[in-house]
């Protein structure tokens, strides 16, 4: 599998950073975006100064409104702008490889980015690409590990070699639905942790949320039948540590907001929309998730980061790998 053209469908921070990834890996890359102006500038400037301001890209990376015939699709838009971004190219993707790289769960049907890709485009060959990554990093050429999923072996193999370079290394995994469900959830547990550090609860109360979260994200997982040993590697552990520790995770920054009463700005925060189709899942599932529906709560404006908190540390005391 050669992939000598690659489209990176999204032209924001995270696109625009995939498609240096590919050029750097060797590829011709086309950026495909809706702002005129960004195109504009990534052609002319070799730079998408709206998302990544002076970062230089590769002059294997060009822009362009529309998609162009290639071999290989990314897709680089924000979870809930999935379908509206597949649906009008759905039959050029037929029987292509693409990269699913959004971290969330439609909010109205609950579904994982894959299944939304196979309702549009059936014949579509599903990959998912998730780990702890920020787009500035990883444009920036700083070292980055992150986990690609896939149904066949042989292939996911391939195109994981096809993408790597340098300073991106992507590790083949076969459980694609293990991998989508900790992307989309590890975004819920850091609007947790952001509130417990923007309420100043301290550095041991964040961890001990961290550590549950990363109990409670496998016992759905695992439910929903993914793999525990999925969560023990880059898409799981790893994510969910960066997201719920750094100020570069916009899931943690709102969750700080939250927990320091502060009004919310605009700035998308994946988890949000999130955390309710999550809820519906664990309730689906019967699975308790007590952090699930305390950031619900929160999030809803219906209780605090410390009442939270004191709930949680009320519950009945009982053995840890419960």
């Amino acid at each position: 599998m050669a992939f000598d053209r690659v489209a990176v469908v999204g032209a924001g921070a995270w696109g625009t950073a995939l498609a240096q990834v590919a050029a750097i890996a060797g590829h011709a890359v086309t950026l495909v975006g809706r702002d005129p102006k960004a195109i504009d500038d990534i052609n002319r400037n070799h730079r998408n100064s709206a998302h990544l301001g002076n970062q230089l890209l590769s002059d294997r990376v060009t822009a362009a409104l529309t998609l162009p015939d290639v071999e290989l699709v990314i897709l680089a838009v924000p979870a809930q702008a999935s379908r509206a971004a597949l649906t009008p190219i759905a039959a050029a993707l037929a029987h292509l490889p693409v990269v699913l790289t959004a971290k969330g769960l439609e909010h109205l049907t609950l579904q994982r980015q894959s299944e939304i890709l196979a309702e549009v485009s059936p014949t579509a060959i599903p990959y998912v690409l998730s780990g702890p990554s920020f787009a500035a990093d990883v444009a920036a050429g700083r070292p980055t590990a992150v986990t690609l999923a896939g149904d066949d072996p042989e292939q996911t193999s391939a195109v994981a070699a096809a993408l790597a370079g340098p300073t991106f290394r992507l590790y083949a995994a076969d459980d694609r639905l293990g991998v989508e469900l900790a992307g989309a959830l590890k975004n819920v547990y850091a609007v947790g942790c952001g509130a417990v550090d923007g309420a100043g609860l301290g550095a041991s109360a964040r961890a001990a949320l961290l550590a549950r979260a990363f109990a409670e994200l496998t016992r759905l997982v695992v439910r929903m039948g993914g793999s525990a040993s999925t969560l023990t590697g880059l898409a799981g552990l790893g994510d969910l540590t960066l997201s719920c520790t750094s100020t570069q995770s916009r899931n943690y920054r709102y969750g700080v907001s939250l927990g320091r009463g502060e009004a919310v700005g605009s700035e998308l925060a994946e988890g949000v929309l999130t955390a309710p189709v999550a809820k519906a899942l664990a309730d689906q599932v019967r699975i308790d998730a007590p952090l699930i529906d305390a950031v619900n709560l929160l999030i809803e404006g219906n209780t605090s980061i410390t009442d939270i908190v004191a709930g949680l540390m009320s519950r009945p005391l009982k053995r840890e790998e419960d």
